[in-house]
């Protein structure tokens, strides 16, 4: 369905935006004219509807705990395999990211500054990283980068989809033996998925050459190749029958060339239908099929030594509708499951792909200079989708702060006594809290320990300062025991850290 264009006056609020323009009904009384003056309006739109754009979002503590979860996941897998983590503007010129998606250009945010520079927001972390290659003359990197890109899709927010979201990228870039870092970009996959514990899954690999060599082999002519991909990469989301008519209609192919195709894109498997591919009379007489083929019966040698080939199969099907692809590329995909808590389950698609791109980054280099790149980018968003789905279908209820004790006084007139003891654990390095009135309850005090599940509570009253110790109280159980003061920060850490 179309959307609904937003409009918005020419009055610009406190230099930062613009109020959308109200019903009829409301009237727009003049103010005067001062610096930071806003339009006020009256009627029932008195209070106009300040929200985050389409497709974007904020995020409240919860969920942020919850996303710092999941990060830390990824990038404890990231290190584990010695990625060094780099950063590219949020910005890049706009000349620098067209042409580089093929269909999918069309969902770049476009920018332009005050001189007229063409700007564009980042559409992925790839290409600024093959760029960042060629600018800093780099031949030899695996780096990780997690950040946010930005696409004008139409968003399913409840599916996981977005037009601003994370990435977490992960790629290997240099001249190596065949398939060894491939093979370790799907190993990555495996290994971050099984930890999250999201469900089952399956990792769909293909190889660009082999797509190419059967398009050949069909009748597909070689200019069509790349909205061919586009097209196919649409079958996760579409029949067949539809793809079929979007191919023969919009592209037009002609309708046997693309049954031919369709025979293909059926079949999927492991290690035999390679060995099947490799033997058909066709497709092993095209040099690029061949090529794709032998290098892809080489991956499964590996993911078999790596243990996940269980998790893997080889799927004609798989297209990705990138434009810098050249060699093997994968997705992966979580399978239709039964849900635990018994709640609707969340459909989110892919949440893992990638590939081989060993054109890109001469793309940018001056001299064309080449270097072999293969990556990998898990969908952060989608998986965060589920988990904060399945944490609000079991009512879990996440600690957002990290605070180890509240410094809490049982009398008045101890604002000073507090000051000082929280200070110490501050500088001795414990996380610590405490109520920013002079003369709280000492129920409040506790109160707020339990609601924000702070574990202990450190009571300092007239009767502790005299005797030089301080009442440390265990939250859940309710213990009480006196420490001297200063071993209480010894005591915490005793306590609390593993």
């Amino acid at each position: 369905p179309e959307q609904k264009t937003r409009k918005y006056h020419r009055v610009q609020i406190n230099g930062v935006g613009y109020l959308p323009e109200p019903p009829s009904s409301c009237i727009v009384r003049a103010v005067p004219s001062r610096p930071g003056a806003v339009p006020v309006l009256s009627g029932p739109c008195a209070q106009p509807p300040f929200i985050p754009p389409q497709g974007t979002r904020d995020h409240h503590p919860a969920q942020m705990t919850l996303l710092g979860r999941l990060l830390g996941t990824v990038v404890s897998c990231f290190k584990r395999h010695g990625a060094a983590a780099i950063d590219t503007p949020v910005m890049e010129l706009r000349e620098m990211l067209m042409e580089k998606y093929g269909d999918n250009s069309k969902l770049i945010y476009e920018l332009q500054d005050q001189g007229g520079e063409l700007l564009a927001l980042r559409y992925d972390l790839t290409v600024p990283f093959a760029r960042y290659l060629a600018m800093n003359k780099i031949t030899n990197i695996k780096r990780y980068h997690i950040a946010k890109v930005y696409r004008r899709d139409s968003p399913a927010m409840t599916r996981g989809r977005y037009r601003e979201f994370y990435q977490c990228d992960f790629d290997i870039a240099g001249q190596f033996d065949p398939m060894i870092p491939d093979a370790e970009c799907l190993k990555i996959v495996h290994e971050i998925l099984s930890e999250l514990q999201i469900g089952d899954f399956l990792i769909k690999v293909n190889d660009r050459r082999i797509l190419n060599g059967m398009f050949a082999i069909c009748g597909i002519p070689e200019s069509k190749l790349v909205t061919m991909c586009s097209t196919l990469d649409k079958l996760d989301k579409m029949p067949w029958e539809e793809v079929r008519s979007e191919m023969v209609g919009e592209k037009g192919l002609s309708p046997e060339a693309v049954d031919r195709v369709g025979e293909y894109v059926q079949l999927h498997g492991g290690m035999d239908l390679i060995e099947q591919l490799l033997q058909d009379p066709k497709l092993s007489q095209n040099k690029m099929a061949k090529e794709g083929l032998e290098d892809m019966k080489l991956l499964f040698e590996y993911l078999t030594l790596f243990g996940i080939t269980g998790k893997v199969s080889f799927d004609l099907s798989l297209a990705r509708g990138l434009d810098y692809y050249t060699g093997v590329i994968y997705e992966a995909v979580l399978l239709q499951q039964q849900n635990n808590h018994g709640e609707e389950s969340v459909g989110v698609g892919s949440v893992a792909g990638g590939g081989r791109y060993d054109g890109l980054v001469g793309m940018f280099d001056p001299k064309g200079r080449k270097v072999p790149c293969v990556g990998v980018s898990i969908g952060i968003e989608r998986i965060f989708s589920i988990l904060e789905h399945r944490m609000k279908a079991s009512r879990e209820k996440v600690r957002t702060t990290e605070t180890q004790v509240m410094v809490a006084t049982p009398q008045k007139h101890l604002l000073s006594a507090r000051l000082k003891l929280i200070s110490e654990l501050w500088d001795a390095g414990i996380k610590a809290e405490m109520m920013y009135r002079k003369d709280p309850k000492l129920l409040k005090q506790l109160q707020y320990c339990e609601d924000t599940g702070i574990p202990l509570v450190a009571i300092i009253g007239e009767e502790e300062l005299k005797d030089g110790v301080v009442k440390l109280r265990d939250v859940a159980t309710r213990e009480e025991v006196n420490i001297p003061r200063e071993e209480l920060a010894a005591e915490i850490r005793r306590r609390l850290e593993p």
